[in-house]
């Protein structure tokens, strides 16, 4: 509900999607999620957009959020972070990608740090994504959004399903089971504008992705 030159960030993201003629929109919750429901209710209406409350989103990471919304992932669909801000273009040029079971969208940039969510891939075929992997062999990031179409969406289910009897799971990311669907070729990849989107983990962040003129705010 952060705001990003007067609109929460939230709503940047539904007003991009809607530009693009995704109006299907289901929130999970955790953290703040009165805070985050009322103000859906107020931008949206009341039933505009659909939510989904994590109760375990303090003990867990975001595969159980996942999981907590699996039962919208039925037919085709699309998952993507609270915390990226993207231009309306960027999810124009992912919906327009090849037809694949899975597409990550992803962004070149000449070096990655630690806390970079690392892309190593083959073409456009995803081989690996991580944020531990050999910076000598990564040539892309994870932007944090990405489309389940075909078989997808029972590919990843089945991997949910099963990696929610293990313990790990509770401090796993979505992004590990990607990682393992991709080694048996059913990930693929979209290459989108660097200079459209923007994470937002802090306020220094955030502060950079306020500036006027953004190529995001277009989604306002």
């Amino acid at each position: 509900m952060l705001p990003v030159q007067g609109r929460p960030l939230i709503g940047r993201q539904i007003d991009a999607l809607a530009r693009c003629g995704v109006d299907d929109v289901t929130v999970v919750v955790g953290f703040g999620a009165g805070l985050v429901e009322s103000g859906l209710v107020e931008h949206y209406g009341p039933r505009r957009i659909r939510t989904l409350y994590n109760p375990f989103f303090a003990i867990t990471d975001n595969l159980v959020s996942c999981w907590v919304a699996r039962a919208e992932m039925e037919g085709e669909f699309m998952l993507l972070n609270g915390d990226t801000l993207f231009a309306a273009s960027v999810l124009e040029r992912l919906l327009a990608a090849p037809e694949h079971p899975i597409t990550l969208a992803v962004s070149c940039k000449d070096q990655y740090d630690d806390d970079d969510m690392k892309v190593i891939r083959d073409g456009d075929r995803l081989l690996r994504v991580g944020k531990k992997l050999a910076r000598e062999d990564v040539n892309a990031e994870s932007i944090g959004m990405m489309t389940f179409r075909g078989d997808g969406p029972r590919h990843f289910r089945e991997a949910m399903d099963k990696a929610l009897r293990t313990p790990v799971a509770l401090s796993q990311w979505y992004l590990s089971l990607i990682d393992a669907l991709a080694q048996t070729g059913v990930v693929y990849t979209q290459e989108i504008d660097a200079a459209g989107w923007a994470e937002v983990d802090s306020a220094a962040d955030l502060e950079r992705a306020s500036v006027p003129g953004a190529a995001w705010l277009d989604a306002a």
